[in-house]
């Protein structure tokens, strides 16, 4: 029986963010499809830039410059 492949859309890889002011988030979801190529995981530095961007548009209270991330 032939195996089905993994959809790339539905798996995600996470990440920790440490921002500027010394906060953090653990477990920052980002598509798997954005990672990848040459650029490594710089592209999920754009992507988790974007989800600050919505977040902060919905609750009005910005976020700081992202200092650091790594996969978690």
């Amino acid at each position: 029986m032939a195996r089905k492949k993994p959809n790339p859309k539905a798996e995600f890889v996470f990440f920790n963010v440490v921002y500027e002011d010394g906060s953090q988030t653990s477990n920052r979801k980002v598509p798997g499809e954005v990672l990848g190529g040459l650029d490594g995981d710089e592209p999920a530095r754009e992507a988790i830039e974007a989800q600050d961007r919505e977040i902060a548009e919905r609750s009005g209270r910005p976020r700081g410059p992202i200092k650091s991330i790594e996969r978690a």
